[in-house]
């Protein structure tokens, strides 16, 4: 016999799942120090690069490091950043009590994604006859058609960035995607700024101060090959046994 009983829910709240978008911190060292330092090198220049995300601090790579980590201090060091750590994933049992005692919850479920995209898979089986779907709006590139002076500084925030005038020396172009300078780039341009490794940069006269992808970084210190320098180029991360490096190759305009 099957017996339905009556169900309700309360007039002044409902539990329904969510997926939250998170920021990882992949924390290679336990020396808070020099995290510091890096942090500011790599961000004290662009303050809106974060806005409130939520963060993961995976410890993986420290999982067998038996010095301590002082997570009260590293929660308080990634909030002046205007990033708000909840969780932490990947450490030994001491790291994860310790974090616990900070306020950080266990998220052992949270996938980190790579940064680099990998190829599509092709399916094999017969087409099915469907209605398509309704294409979601793609997201403009963000245009600047106005040369940039020393000190200022465009920031492409989850979008590609296409510059129509000079990039002078002194100033900053970043983007989360692509990086376009139709002009001549005598600045820092960072592409990839938040991970993605298949970000390129392309200028049509290549004399920069700085050209970074996904944290990967070259400075005027080491000169350019006679190749590419002043000429249309492109930049492209290239990987290695040895990690990723910088490529820089002719374009034909």
């Amino acid at each position: 016999m099957i017996v339905a009983l009556p169900a309700s829910s309360p007039a002044t709240f409902e539990i329904k799942s969510a997926n939250l978008p998170l920021v990882a911190l992949l924390l290679k060292s336990p020396d808070l120090d020099a995290l510091s330092r890096d942090l500011a090198l790599r961000f004290d220049d662009i303050p809106d690069f974060f806005d409130n995300d939520p963060l993961v601090v995976e410890l993986s790579a420290l999982a067998l490091d038996e010095h301590a980590i002082d997570f009260a201090a590293l929660v308080a060091l990634l909030r002046s950043y205007r990033v708000a750590p909840v969780a932490v994933r990947g450490g030994n049992l001491g790291q994860m009590n310790a974090a616990a005692a900070a306020g950080l919850l266990a998220a052992p479920d949270a996938r980190i994604t790579a940064a680099r995209s990998r190829a599509p898979e092709v399916a094999h089986a017969q087409p099915v006859a469907t209605e398509a779907p309704m294409a979601a709006p793609a997201v403009s590139a963000l245009v600047i058609d106005k040369p940039l002076r020393s000190g200022q500084q465009v920031y492409a925030r989850g979008r590609d960035l296409v510059v129509l005038a000079m990039v002078n020396a002194g100033a900053e172009v970043i983007a989360d995607g692509h990086i376009h300078v139709y002009a001549p780039l005598r600045g820092k341009a960072m592409a990839g700024a938040r991970g993605n490794a298949d970000a390129r940069i392309f200028s049509l006269c290549l004399e920069p101060e700085l050209l970074s992808i996904a944290g990967i970084y070259r400075t005027s210190d080491v000169p350019l090959p006679q190749g590419v320098w002043g000429k249309p180029t492109q930049v492209r991360l290239l990987p290695g046994p040895d990690g990723d490096k910088l490529v820089m190759t002719p374009l034909s305009v």
